[in-house]
């Protein structure tokens, strides 16, 4: 890390001038400790402005239809939750995969909370800009296909991650037991894992509302909750690339900002790819192979997602060899350089 830039006067200085204000700056007196204090107060009202209003996002907008869906039918519930089991399992191995101290519950459970929380912005967001955007980008409705990539490319992959991103920023991220690069991964998975399962709950709820009856909920939803415990993982993935790269511009605060923006860019990607291939995939493996589409959807994830998932788990493979063998240099009866002496 660079050392902190120095005014040339404070260069020069032995230190018998006082330079309070004017190459140098402590918080002494009323007037500096007020502005300090204001200063921090104002990134907490900021942070609990936007946790507010993602509350008041699902509270008046998400969160009616789903009670009274739920409320009508429980068997949407039980779907939702067996939908995030393979997210689940993703989420458990890659913090598992953390070779540093174990993460604290609070920090674990809080940045799932606001991944639940923010896929409201999300799908606001989503909602806005789905219309004008494809429409410029299928050449103003010539091409529908090339203006549903863009639109995945430029507005899902990018909102989605960054608000999964926010998610982990708000609150772990701040947190002095968010204390290696790895742990960025952890809670990337976490608001992943968050993420995806408000997702599931709202794709079942909307497309089995006007089915009735046990069995029928069961028929219908148990499919798409199939096909939504296949998608689950895959936000897992993508937000745990961002948040290693989020770790590692903790550590790297000089670079902080092209840091997360490399992730961020990774994950909205990876993300936008899925969201563009999966249909083409599933039609060309349907066509080739003569299957139905929900096996070649399967073999399409296990493919795809199956790539990105080796990716991730070489970059944490490099990290806890790194770790280890940071660990070895700090003990010095694990050094060979030191010759053992018999008493």
């Amino acid at each position: 890390m660079a050392e902190r830039p120095r005014d040339p006067v404070d260069r020069k200085s032995d230190r018998s001038v006082d330079l309070y204000e004017i190459a140098d700056w402590e918080v002494r007196s009323v007037f500096d400790r007020l502005v300090y204090f204001l200063y921090y107060a104002g990134q907490w009202a900021l942070r609990g402005i936007i946790i507010l209003l993602a509350l008041a996002i699902l509270v008046f907008l998400i969160a009616p239809p789903l009670v009274g869906a739920l409320g009508a039918q429980p068997l949407f519930a039980v779907l939702a939750a067996m939908s995030a089991i393979p997210a689940l399992v993703l989420t458990a191995y890659i913090w598992y995969a953390d070779v540093t101290t174990q993460e604290p519950l609070t920090l674990l459970v809080g940045t799932f909370m606001l991944g639940v929380l923010f896929a409201g912005f999300a799908a606001i967001l989503n909602g806005v800009f789905r219309g004008p955007v494809q429409f410029v980008g299928s050449g103003f409705g010539l091409i529908p296909f090339f203006g549903q990539v863009v639109f995945f490319f430029l507005i899902v992959g990018p909102i989605e991650e960054s608000v999964k991103l926010l998610a982990i920023r708000l609150y772990a991220f701040r947190d002095d037991r968010f204390d290696a690069v790895i742990d960025g991964a952890v809670y990337g998975a976490m608001a992943g894992l968050g993420f995806a399962t408000i997702e599931n709950v709202l794709y079942i709820v909307q497309n089995t509302e006007m089915v009735t009856g046990a069995f029928q909920v069961i028929n219908e939803g148990s499919g798409i909750a199939a096909v939504r415990a296949l998608a689950g993982p895959g936000h897992v993935i993508y937000s745990a690339f961002a948040g290693y790269y989020l770790g590692l511009a903790k550590f790297n605060p000089d670079d902080a900002g092209p840091i997360i923006l490399k992730g961020l860019l990774i994950a909205a990607v990876i993300h936008a790819g899925y969201n563009s291939l999966s249909g083409i995939a599933v039609g060309v493996l349907s066509a080739v192979y003569g299957v139905n589409q929900f096996i070649a959807f399967v073999v399409f994830v296990v493919v795809y997602d199956g790539i990105f998932i080796l990716l991730l788990l070489r970059k944490l493979d490099a990290y806890r060899q790194a770790y280890k063998q940071a660990q070895r240099s700090d003990d010095p009866e694990s050094d060979p350089g030191v010759p053992d002496v018999e008493p």
